[in-house]
């Protein structure tokens, strides 16, 4: 018991660690600081392959739902990098990280994915929000074909329902902006020809 609470309170705070180091190469990401998330990133890495010993040796602790938080973050942290950056998305083999956490971190992405696209409109670079819209959808459309259990998914058919408000939401702000910027053209012109006359 007793080494098993000390496995325990290591994979507590390296989960924390691992979930903070995310959540902050999450925030580089999104000031396209993408050599900081790199770098954040690879912290989390390494505290992620420490928790080894903890899945070989003490598995109930391992599995016990905090581990899984950490992988989780850190699958959007390198969703999020990729999406931003323009980059491929790292496997599931490639992160080392159980198809639930793979799959519910990119879920999670599609949030962060829509905060960019909002960041995009404000620098009124229309054409990367139409290309991160597309993936968004690409994301949804392979996510909500996984029909199997919560327990196998680990709750990704929530994400999944939230996920598609997400990208309603911003579908309907990218159009908007692209009518706005389409009225705010054709006004533009109406006003030269007033202009002219």
């Amino acid at each position: 018991m007793t080494n098993t609470h000390a496995a325990r309170e290591v994979a507590l705070r390296a989960s924390r660690q691992v979930i903070r180091f995310s959540a902050n190469s999450i925030r580089a990401s999104h000031r396209s600081d993408f050599e900081e998330a790199r770098r954040l990133r690879e912290e989390a890495r390494v505290l992620l392959t420490s928790l080894d010993t903890v899945q070989d040796e003490h598995p109930e602790v391992f599995y016990g739902g905090f581990v899984e938080d950490g992988q989780k973050e850190y699958v959007e942290a390198c969703a999020t990098l990729a999406f931003t950056e323009g980059t491929r998305l790292p496997t599931m083999a490639e992160l080392g990280i159980g198809a639930g956490a793979y799959m519910n971190g990119l879920a999670e992405a599609i949030g962060e994915l829509r905060r960019f696209v909002l960041d995009m409109l404000r620098k009124d670079d229309f054409s990367r929000c139409e290309d991160l819209l597309r993936l968004m959808d690409e994301v949804y459309s392979v996510l909500v074909t996984l029909d199997f259990p919560d327990a196998v998914t680990r709750g990704l058919r929530r994400n999944t329902d939230a996920m598609r408000g997400v990208i309603e939401r911003t579908r309907g702000d990218l159009t908007v902006a692209l009518r706005q910027r389409s009225l705010e053209r054709q006004l533009a012109k109406f006003t030269d020809r007033l202009e002219a006359n």
